[in-house]
């Protein structure tokens, strides 16, 4: 019985460990400036609006904001 308790408390604690680590990284262009920025928060697209897609670390969101077209201007 202890066993059987100890491993679904295992598998259920290594479920959870993806999803309360998952930070994404987002290039934002705000409507109202020329000049972008990696924001970790999903920008909500009525202040600035998000430039590509989701990145997993915040190296690979400043390198696709150094290459993205609408961040050059």
């Amino acid at each position: 019985m202890i066993k059987k308790t100890a491993l679904t408390i295992a598998i259920l604690a290594i479920g959870a460990v993806p999803t309360m680590a998952a930070t994404h990284y987002y290039v934002v262009h705000p409507h109202d400036s020329a000049k972008c920025s990696v924001v970790s928060k999903h920008p909500d697209g009525k202040m600035e609006m998000m430039v590509g897609g989701a990145h997993k670390t915040k190296a690979l969101a400043e390198s696709a904001m150094m290459s993205s077209p609408a961040c050059k201007s």
